[in-house]
């Protein structure tokens, strides 16, 4: 059952409470973030709510991490269960619920094997060790020598070794030196994938639909293209699946649209039901055996309270049909965005519910339409390629997603009216 999405106010905390607590983050807090004019305060199901009050549509997701919806009371009462009986414990010790959260990973997944860690880019971090071990201990690459090919425009983290194979300037900005052995191919061209293959390619890591580079869908057949090809050469395919996995594109995994069952797959965000950080690396068994004790770990990878809301977010996402949900609202998503005209927009892209409205730059900032949607009532971010970003909590309503379209329609008919009559 989709849970009641409670009352549209909320004014318990003063405005001037919570202008104190943005003028002490800009005081306190370093400058890596660039927030929308908004203080969030409360969350329930699709909606959130300013310290005035005011009631928003999320259709940003928190990047996805927020799937099943803000405050989901069975994620809650998880977390809430588990943290009341036994908190973190080391992994030198068993405990009583990662084991089961595992195996359901695995099941659900086709993988063999799961190592849990924290957050998302912990989780590639980990693909990246394991594919460069497996490459020298099963492949015989010679030490020192493997590489990874990535694609153009992709987005796997921040840590350095992930900024040092970024396609984007900024990433890069003032962080090197980077780590070598990663070469980059154009996204959704397997030919390239091909060319750029050596002896000694350990793996090939790729967005089945790229979510920060501007919700790229790739050709249909590309994955699969992709995964005959790594077979062929030995290489491993591994899907970083943080943001386009667990309903978000429709199917469990966004691989699955083209029938692929990849060597090994990176998982997070929704994964901690957006209470908390979550993340997995899964993998076949040739690939994660790689791994001895010692090898690799995590202070809080895999304690109890992750096991707890990771499995209770698995089975939410199962036993409320939230995948079938995702593709059934997603198309008519994006078929309520497509039916916009208007001139400001390029092009409409997107899978299930994650959706990207590319817009014209000489006529309109994505950046400016992002803050003009906030004052419209509706929680969105611009993203690459001048694109507005759509990425709500798979629990949306169809009568809710009509409202905010319509809202789209309003803001970006502004827009063009601006533009034609300067």
């Amino acid at each position: 059952m989709l849970y009641d999405h409670g009352p549209e106010t909320h004014a318990n905390r003063g405005a001037g409470d919570m202008d104190g607590s943005v003028q002490l983050e800009m005081r306190y807090g370093a400058s890596n973030y660039a927030p929308l004019p908004v203080t969030i305060v409360r969350g329930k199901g699709v909606y959130l709510w300013d310290d005035g009050g005011r009631r928003y549509v999320d259709m940003m997701g928190a990047y996805s991490a927020a799937s099943f919806g803000h405050s989901h009371p069975r994620l809650v009462q998880a977390l809430t269960d588990q943290a009341r009986q036994l908190d973190t414990v080391s992994r030198a010790y068993f405990n009583d619920r990662l084991g089961v959260f595992l195996a359901r990973a695995c099941r659900l997944t086709g993988m063999d094997l799961a190592l849990p860690m924290n957050s998302g880019a912990e989780a590639v971090e980990t693909a990246l060790k394991a594919a460069r071990k497996w490459a020298y201990k099963v492949k015989g690459v010679p030490d020192g020598r493997a590489e990874i090919i990535v694609c153009d425009g992709n987005f796997h983290g921040r840590t350095i070794a992930i900024v040092g194979f970024s396609s984007v300037a900024q990433y890069r900005d003032g962080f090197g030196p980077f780590p070598p052995g990663f070469r980059s191919v154009p996204f959704g061209d397997a030919a390239a994938l091909r060319a750029a293959i050596t002896p000694n390619t350990a793996a090939f890591l790729v967005e089945p639909i790229q979510g920060e580079g501007g919700i790229i869908v790739p050709p249909s057949g590309y994955l699969a293209e992709v995964a005959h090809i790594c077979r062929e050469h030995d290489v491993l395919l591994i899907c970083d699946e943080i943001q386009s996995g667990l309903g978000r594109t429709g199917k469990l995994l966004a691989c699955q649209h083209d029938g692929v069952t990849p060597d090994a797959v990176t998982l997070g965000k929704a994964l901690g039901g957006g209470l908390l950080p979550v993340s997995l690396f899964l993998a076949r068994r040739e690939v994660m055996r790689v791994f001895s004790p010692g090898d690799h770990g995590s202070t809080f990878g895999g304690n109890p309270i992750a096991a707890a809301v990771g499995l209770a977010a698995l089975d939410t996402l199962i036993e409320e049909g939230l995948v079938e949900r995702s593709a059934r609202l997603g198309a008519h998503l994006l078929a309520r965005l497509r039916a916009i005209e208007n001139p400001v927009i390029r092009e409409v892209r997107g899978c299930g519910l994650f959706a990207g409205v590319e817009l014209d730059r000489d006529s309109a900032s994505a950046a400016t339409v992002a803050t003009q949607l906030l004052r419209a009532g509706v929680l969105t971010k611009d993203t690459h390629r001048n694109t507005i970003r759509f990425a709500p909590p798979l629990i949306i309503e169809e009568t809710q997603i009509d409202w905010v379209t319509d809202r789209v329609a309003e803001v970006l008919n502004e827009l063009a009216r601006a533009d034609a009559h300067p």
